[in-house]
């Protein structure tokens, strides 16, 4: 949001007050992580029981005089978006802030963390307690609520249905024994195994969110059923296929349990060690050729988002150089590349009460987050990122890659591992002769990352400091923002003023050749705001004629 537009909003929100999905706090830097989190899930639970676009808790406004009075939590920008992944990590299911909007007012510096409602049919948790508002006040998620967010998709969620007739009896005793095993893990620092393992089974089958009040659903079945209870979910098919395709065929069919079959599944891919040799090195980097928690992230999302009343099964393809999965249902909302960053959080799927359960089993990350960890799994192992094909009208399929497609990017990746993930995504694409953006081929090609002209782009063979000059590479390797701003503040100190002019003859040379002479310019700006906003210059000209001198302190 634009400056007037956040100003707005804070006015529209201080006009209405607190309710049950806005909170306002004075919160200094101090201000504890865990209270965050415990408003972060009433209000992401508020907001979705009252349909509600976002829930807000702001800071730098007194919550007794309703006047801004500005906030100093996490004034470095760096940590301040570390936030994020503090909330991702301590909500169950995983969900994290929307935005976070800083709002320079007159008045002292304001922020609004936007939270997004909880996802239907979905309660969110923090360090496993719920969390709700009566009016201004935090209090806990009663089960009324609970079980209305979660009554919100039983009708249509094919797996959180009760199976008539079927019973504990239905399960499979290694599958029960592995489920527990693995929620122990998930919440290792509140409950021990032991602990878990003494529960009775139909205590912890509510706990893990496989049944209904006692009742066995088709998720239970699809996850911990035996393998001749399978018949009770007819005519709907339960059921994981291998298939071998190339210069040997073979095949194999995987029933319930699901929990157990995929690692068997797994187990039938050819998994070997690769070798692949760095530029001007004589000793081989080696990788396996698939790596079993990508296998494994892959094939559980197939099983979490199937559309199992199309009586589909899902289709692990094993090529000689990559795997191909297949599941039924298109995707759900957006895109693949719209979970690339991790800030995309769904709102609904199409399977809610089995996505939660496999969350509680570790299997999942419910949050959108699994797509993106794919992607920088693979990138870890220097191979080409996956691929999504969703051309097939109701058919998602997905292409892991179990070998090189371009020798010069996997050494790139090899000499150069601390690459942006938006940058190997668009290497990958040059690897795959796919097109890119004219960005972010100047970008490529400014950082000496690519050669060639559009459209015929190609990686480059020679690119980091093992294989170009060690000036080049200290030349494109971006300094710390307190690099620059003591350069400023040293300039200031001995030159009492300095113009933008004067101050882009000091810098543009000190950055990155990484960077597009646009990029630098709004480097410097972001990096002047930044100082003023911290008090420690001022600018006593105008913005076409700006005058930069030290803040004096008395």
């Amino acid at each position: 949001m634009e400056q007037h537009e956040l100003s707005s909003l804070l006015e529209s929100l201080i006009a209405t007050w607190e309710n049950e999905v806005v909170e306002f706090k004075q919160a200094g830097d101090g201000f504890s992580t865990d209270d965050i989190g415990k408003y972060f899930s009433a209000l992401t639970n508020e907001a979705n029981l009252r349909n509600a676009e976002s829930g807000w808790l702001v800071f730098g406004v007194h919550n007794k005089t309703r006047r801004v009075v500005g906030t100093d939590y996490r004034p470095q920008a760096e940590r301040l978006q570390s936030l994020k992944m503090q909330i991702a990590e301590n909500t169950e299911p995983r969900i994290t802030l929307r935005n976070i909007h800083e709002l320079h007012h007159a008045d002292g510096r304001v922020l609004l963390l936007e939270i997004p409602p909880a996802p239907r049919g979905i309660p969110i948790a923090w360090k496993g307690h719920y969390y709700a508002r009566a009016g201004e006040s935090l209090t806990s998620l009663g089960l009324d609520k609970q079980d209305e967010i979660r009554r919100q998709t039983l009708a249509q969620d094919w797996t959180a249905q009760v199976v008539a007739g079927a019973t504990l009896a239905d399960l499979d005793e290694a599958a029960v024994r592995k489920a527990r095993e693995s929620f122990a893990q998930k919440y290792a620092n509140r409950v021990t195994l032991e602990e878990v393992m003494g529960w009775p089974l139909a205590t912890f089958l509510d706990r893990a969110r496989l049944t209904q009040g006692g009742q066995i659903t088709r998720a239970t079945l699809l996850l911990l059923g035996r393998a001749e209870s399978a018949y009770r979910l007819s005519p709907h098919m339960a059921q994981l296929t291998w298939s071998l395709q190339g210069p040997e065929q073979a095949y194999e069919h995987f029933s319930l349990p699901f929990l157990l079959n995929t690692t068997q599944l797994y187990q039938r891919i050819r998994n070997i060690q690769l070798r692949i040799l760095p530029q001007d090195e004589l000793v081989p980097v080696e990788v396996p050729k698939y790596d079993q928690k990508i296998v494994l992230e892959a094939l559980h999302n197939c099983i979490a988002h199937q559309d199992y009343t199309r009586r589909a099964r899902v289709i692990v393809i094993e090529r000689p150089d990559r795997l191909i999965f297949e599941s039924a249902g298109g995707f759900v909302e957006g895109q693949p590349d719209d979970y690339l960053e991790g800030t995309k959080i769904p709102s609904h799927y199409r399977n809610p009460f089995l996505a939660q359960a496999m969350a509680e089993l570790n299997m999942i990350d419910t949050m959108g987050y699994g797509i993106r960890d794919m992607y920088r799994g693979q990138a870890r192992r220097y191979f080409p990122l996956p691929d999504y094909d969703l051309s097939k009208p109701g058919v998602v399929r997905m292409t892991i890659y179990g070998g090189v497609v371009d020798m010069a990017y996997s050494r790139l990746l090899i000499q150069k591992t601390d690459l942006p993930l938006a940058d190997v995504l668009a290497l990958d694409r040059v690897q795959k002769k796919l097109p890119i953006p004219d960005e972010a081929a100047t970008h490529l090609r400014k950082a000496r990352l690519i050669e060639g002209r559009k459209p015929n782009y190609f990686v480059s063979a020679v690119v980091a400091a093992a294989t170009a000059s060690k000036v080049d590479y200290i030349r494109t390797r971006a300094q710390d923002d307190e690099f620059y701003a003591k350069l400023v503040t040293d300039y200031l100190t001995a030159f009492g003023e300095a113009s933008r002019a004067d101050l882009n003859k000091l810098l543009l040379d000190k950055l990155s050749d990484a960077l597009a002479e646009k990029q630098k310019a709004t480097k410097i700006s972001t990096l002047l705001t930044k100082l003023r906003r911290q008090g420690v210059i001022v600018n006593t000209g105008s913005d076409s004629d700006s005058r930069w001198q030290l803040v004096v302190k008395n």
